[in-house]
């Protein structure tokens, strides 16, 4: 049995590969960090010193706080920390953390909203398959026999209260808290939104959090079954640590350090160069095809011909009637069945059944029915750099 935490789930959700990188392989990454999160480690680390001291009845003014951050920044600050848009740098960032930590002390000065019981917790929740599930929470306080579970959220995307409502994090979070302190009445989930200097709210009742706590055990099942690590390309590629280990993006990483005539006489640079050569050659003269064969019917058409004749070759014309049916496929297949004519006209769905037997969710008979064998597509597009 293992521990696992959110941070390793959320990585998986988000990319198989990067999860077995990380955790698994554990490979030294191009980047030590980015510097988003970079930005936001920093301010957890100074809100952690404001509480921390106050536990022990020192209250930093707020120059005080502001001194510690810019500190620690300078201190911990590296020139390999990855930075994704160029016209943003690390200048910016600073001064953006900076003005989360300053607003959040005005905002919660002279800090007696609640009293705090923990900071930055390290502990377990004994899950019922037998693993574990880590527990690090912000800020833990309460009121009276009301509990918190604060968490500070440096990102530039408001939370939603639907999303808030959702969230997995905080909530098993709370089993924790839960179990924990036996005279809980309430547990209330309140994320920090730092850039907008707002808070947001949510609270779970006992039915929803066992539902996370099954639905939680079949990630980490999924987890644990998964074999072939795929990578999943989304946006969030670009602030990926491990971009030199992944195949979409290996080439490019590859590429990066050598100089511009070196960069020309690499083979793969050539063969793609001259494969979109020939693909917008291609595309071109698929349009003007396409131009032609309307103006041949339309000729045809004219003087009543179903046949035109060339210098060497002819083009024979042939009309058809082209049936386009309504988007509402639901309506479709219910006039269908209405009519007794379902099963005559449904097919099988071959998408699916294709992977599911890739996948090895279906019966071993099905699967050893199968001729499995490598097939390839190219995909061309723009080649959008970081910056």
């Amino acid at each position: 049995m293992a521990i696992y935490s959110h941070s390793q789930l959320a990585t998986f959700d988000q990319c198989p590969l990067k999860y077995k990188l990380q955790y698994l392989d554990r490979l030294d990454a191009d980047h030590p960090t980015t510097i988003e999160a970079f930005m936001g480690h920093i301010v957890h680390e100074t809100l952690y010193k404001l509480y921390r001291d106050l536990q022990f009845e020192k209250r930093n003014a707020l120059d005080e706080i502001m001194g510690y951050y810019k500190e620690i920044w300078e201190k911990q600050y590296t020139d390999d920390i990855l930075v994704v848009k160029g016209e943003y740098g690390p200048e910016n960032y600073m001064m953006m953390g900076e003005k989360y930590v300053s607003d959040y002390y005005r905002h919660y000065a002279p800090f007696d909203d609640m009293r705090t019981v923990d900071l930055e917790t390290q502990e377990l929740i004994d899950l019922p398959d037998g693993n574990k599930y880590h527990v690090r929470i912000d800020r833990l306080g309460c009121v009276g026999n009301t509990y918190y579970v604060c968490d500070y959220k440096t990102n530039l995307k408001m939370k939603s209260q639907d999303e808030a409502n959702a969230d997995k994090q905080l909530a098993m979070y709370s089993i924790w808290v839960r179990d924990k302190f036996r005279d809980a009445e309430r547990i209330v989930l309140k994320w920090h939104m730092l850039a907008f200097d707002k808070e947001i709210v949510s609270e779970r009742s006992s039915e929803q959090l066992d539902v996370l706590v099954g639905e939680t055990m079949r990630r980490i099942n999924d987890l644990e079954r998964c074999t072939d690590f795929q990578p999943r390309v989304t946006n969030l590629c670009s602030y990926c640590i491990y971009r030199s280990y992944c195949p979409p993006f290996k080439h490019e990483a590859d590429l990066a350090p050598k100089a511009i005539a070196e960069f020309k006489k690499d083979d793969g640079v050539q063969l793609v160069d001259n494969y979109a050569f020939l693909v917008s050659q291609k595309s071109e003269i698929d349009g003007r095809i396409k131009e032609l064969e309307g103006e041949i019917v339309a000729y045809a058409k004219q003087f009543g011909y179903t046949t035109v004749y060339g210098s060497n070759k002819k083009v024979a014309i042939r009309e058809f009637q082209k049936v386009t049916l309504p988007e509402d496929k639901l309506a479709i297949v219910k006039l269908l069945q209405d009519k007794g004519l379902y099963d005559e006209y449904s097919h099988l769905n071959y998408s699916k059944l294709n992977s599911s037997i890739l996948s090895g969710c279906i019966d071993r008979d099905i699967i050893r029915m199968a001729k499995i064998e490598p097939t390839y597509r190219l995909y061309l597009s723009s080649r959008i750099t970081k910056g």
